[in-house]
């Protein structure tokens, strides 16, 4: 039988180049190997026909420098084991993580998933006991609760009321930057838009009245800021009451009271259903513009978008990034004309962009 390829002086084993490729892609010591060609040469066919016991994963290349990742290197150093030991089962014979550890006789990360996948099998059975996301409905009619029949009936009871919709847009840039001071003091967006609707609603009674079927306008004493909240199975609006006259961190502790009470269904009517101006926000939700539905006995509702970054030319001539929201109001024609929705968003819009510290006071 042919004897393994004898190596010239240097260490240089004799093998043709296409062998050694063959060799290096098969992960064969080309050392090993039996060459049948001139002169004991390794051959393409020594290294297809190399018998099993003649293949191993070489972890050295030739210059002598032993083939492993970093991560490997620096764990096989922490485990004060000699790469030179360790066999690799990387590509080419390159020491792994998990042949350091293997090599230290602990268990191999890339096995615990699998072994962990056994327990979690196992324990299918007790997730289907598990709390999980209620299931879809079934085909077919599904009865209304009582506070879903209450918005159906509050939205139905809209459709014979007279309404116009008026939107603008305005730079939330310092608004926004108020929002970050406020922010770690438990102050919220909701709290802050309710304070300022408030305050510029004092300018403009009758954008918070409401019209009486016995042909009249009801203007209200106070100012009532309703703000819609979307609650499991319906829609509520908890009510910051006469909110013009608060500072912005007690409306601010108000309306958290006020959405804990409403999530656990503890409003009390007057909580709910005493609104004089009504705010809907979406904007949390990407929602960039919407109209909202004018609640039963108000007069109008301010439905919120969101806050989006927008270019646009400054005076001296450059160009520059804002924020900007839209916001659209819907009123009953029947006491509130176009005329006045845009002065009130006009001021709105000033005190959002100009006079944001009026929040504070």
């Amino acid at each position: 039988a042919a004897a393994p390829a004898a190596a010239p002086a240097g260490g240089r084993v004799l093998a043709s180049g296409f062998a050694k490729k063959e060799a290096a892609a098969k992960g064969v010591d080309v050392a090993t190997v039996a060459g049948s060609g001139p002169g004991g040469r390794v051959t393409a066919d020594d290294v297809a026909a190399a018998p099993a016991g003649t293949i191993k994963t070489p972890n050295t290349s030739p210059s002598g420098i032993i083939a492993a990742t970093p991560t490997a290197r620096a764990l096989a150093k922490k485990k004060r084991i000699p790469l030179e030991s360790i066999q690799g089962s990387g590509p080419f014979g390159r020491i792994l993580p998990d042949d350091v550890l293997i090599a230290a006789g602990e268990k191999p990360k890339a096995a615990e998933p699998k072994k962990a996948a056994a327990p979690a099998a196992k324990a299918a059975p007790a997730a289907k006991a598990a709390p999980a996301k209620a299931a879809a409905p079934a085909a077919g009619s599904v009865p209304l609760d009582a506070m879903q029949k209450a918005v159906a009936k509050n939205m139905e009871a809209t459709l014979s009321v007279p309404i116009f919709r008026v939107s603008r847009t305005i730079c939330t840039d310092k608004f926004d930057e108020l929002y970050k001071q406020l922010k770690p003091k438990g102050v919220t967006v909701s709290a802050m838009l309710a304070k300022a609707v408030a305050s510029v609603l004092e300018n403009h009674p009758i954008v918070n009245a409401a019209y009486d079927e016995g042909g009249a306008i009801k203007y209200n004493e106070d100012i009532n800021v309703a703000m819609a909240v979307a609650i499991d199975g319906g829609l509520i609006t908890p009510t910051l009451r006469k909110a013009n006259t608060k500072d912005v961190y007690s409306v601010g502790r108000e309306w958290k009271e006020l959405v804990g009470k409403a999530k656990e269904k503890r409003l009390s009517p007057e909580e709910y259903s005493t609104g004089t101006f009504t705010i809907s926000n979406l904007g949390m939700f990407g929602v960039s513009q919407f109209d909202a539905i004018l609640p039963p006995g108000t007069g109008s509702i301010l439905a919120i978008g969101s806050s989006l970054p927008v270019v646009y030319q400054q005076p001296n001539g450059f160009f520059g990034v804002k924020k900007e929201m839209t916001v659209t109001i819907t009123c009953d024609h029947r006491h509130i004309y176009g005329a006045h929705a845009a002065e009130f968003l006009k001021e709105l819009a000033d005190y959002l962009e100009n006079r944001t510290d009026e929040i504070l006071l």
